[in-house]
């Protein structure tokens, strides 16, 4: 019994220490865009916004990995961006409102505990609205080249909120609001379009199985993105 209770200690400080951690880099990101929009009111920062359009490939991701299995599922997102870059530093920020759909299917039906109350293999999908926030780094010293292609980088968190989500035979329990932190790769063409991809995953729990209070789960997420700036 000590042994297991030192067990059980030792696993909600690693657990504690890792969300620490999670929220220390969130403050990070945040004080660099709160310096960046500070400059910017200073170095006349390039103003525009427009729209985007993208898809996820998203799994839903069980901290106890050996209790059912879950498959990847694509979901779509659409909103509106807004975009601040400084002239002649190449760093920038910009800042999202979307709608995404993540899901994912879960394999309830596999195991008894959830069999045995008619639940199957559902998928389980949840609506947000996503406020993705960006600390972004274009590079545009191409001899030229930069007025048709321009690559840049971004990291930010995304303060995610749920809109609403399928029922799953009541067998899900969910989380209203969450943080995710994302980072991402792309190019600019013809300083109009922005075409990008990267990765973002929770830093706390999405869902959870009602019956068994400690089977919690993450989104952990592919996604693609384009953006189409209007003005």
């Amino acid at each position: 019994m000590v042994v297991t209770g030192k067990c059980v200690s030792f696993a909600v400080s690693n657990n504690r220490n890792h969300t620490i951690k999670m929220r220390n880099h969130i403050k990070l990101i945040i004080i660099c865009l709160a310096l960046l929009s500070a400059l910017s009111s200073v170095a006349q920062p390039v103003r525009r916004w427009g729209v985007t359009v993208g898809g996820n490939y998203n799994e839903i991701h069980f901290k106890q990995t050996d209790i059912f299995n879950s498959d990847r599922m694509f979901g779509p997102s659409i909103g509106l961006t807004g975009d601040m870059m400084i002239p002649g530093v190449g760093f920038g920020i910009d800042a999202s409102i979307l709608y995404t759909m993540r899901q994912g299917k879960i394999h309830l039906g596999d195991k008894y505990a959830w069999s045995s109350q008619g639940i199957d293999n559902q998928a389980a999908r949840q609506h947000y609205i996503d406020v993705p926030l960006n600390l972004k780094f274009r590079y545009s010293n191409l001899g030229g080249l930069e007025s048709t292609l321009m690559p840049f980088i971004y990291v930010g968190p995304t303060f995610s909120f749920l809109a609403g989500h399928n029922k799953v035979n009541d067998a899900l329990k969910y989380t209203t609001v969450n943080v995710l932190l994302h980072a991402g790769i792309g190019v600019e063409l013809f300083n109009k379009v922005q075409v990008s991809g990267g990765f973002s995953f929770s830093v706390g729990q999405n869902l959870g199985t009602k019956i068994l209070d400690d089977h919690v789960a993450k989104h952990r997420t592919w996604f693609i993105q384009a953006t189409y700036f209007i003005k």
